[in-house]
């Protein structure tokens, strides 16, 4: 899928599935108000610009290439990161987790800053690091889909519902989907690639369904 039309395709409906997903999971907030609840729509949001980024590198729209892929690498490993520590102060008592959350999402957001700023200051740092860092960001965010994998499976098997059970599942696509980008990366496998794609929008799908049923019906809670 390196014809550019079609990974555009892609990248837009990719993201498109995000923003909405996005809707669905910044309900949360806005019923309580509590802040840990703004890692979900962070992370789907993260992911959502990601794939606009990524649409916008693979239309030749703009030509700094390398540049674009840096934001694009490190807004997709924050957007990972946004999820697991929601998915892990999910577990914590409220009252003793809010100031640590507060103070995670803070030094998130530094991070963030940090990472991309350098490649946007300085192009030579994206040219010439880019295809180490890939390889590395992949396995990080790698990493991350194995822990939300796990603790979203845990959380079905201790209250097991037909819906839930789908949410790993998800989960363990995206992380799949990373694995086979990790390959390429690596050795340029085509099928990989290719399969990482497929195995993304399938993941995003899933997301989608198990969001409308989970919030057509209150009583259902998806983390």
């Amino acid at each position: 899928m390196y014809d550019p039309t079609i990974r555009t395709a892609i990248e837009v409906v990719s993201a498109i599935l995000c923003f909405i997903l996005l809707r669905f999971m910044i309900k949360p907030y806005k019923l309580t108000g509590e802040g840990r609840y703004l890692g979900l729509p962070l992370g789907f949001g993260f992911l959502g610009v990601s794939y606009i980024i990524g649409a916008l590198t693979f239309s030749e729209i703009i030509l700094s290439f390398r540049q674009l892929a840096y934001l694009q690498l490190f807004a997709r490993t924050f957007a990972y990161c946004f999820l697991v520590v929601t998915y892990y102060f999910s577990k914590k008592p409220l009252k003793n987790s809010r100031i640590k959350w507060n103070i995670t999402l803070s030094l998130l957001i530094v991070a963030l800053t940090a990472s991309i700023v350098p490649s946007i200051v300085i192009p030579e740092i994206a040219a010439n690091s880019y295809q180490a860092t890939q390889a590395y960001v992949r396995m990080f965010n790698l990493i991350c889909l194995l822990y939300i994998s796990i603790h979203t499976l845990r959380s079905h098997i201790e209250k097991p519902d037909p819906t839930t059970i789908w949410v790993p599942f998800g989960f363990i696509l995206l992380g799949i989907s990373q694995y086979s980008l990790l390959i390429w990366a690596i050795d340029g496998s085509i099928f990989a690639f290719n399969g990482a794609l497929v195995l993304r929008l399938m993941a995003l799908t899933v997301f989608l369904l198990v969001s409308y049923l989970t919030f057509r019906n209150p009583s259902k809670k998806v983390i």
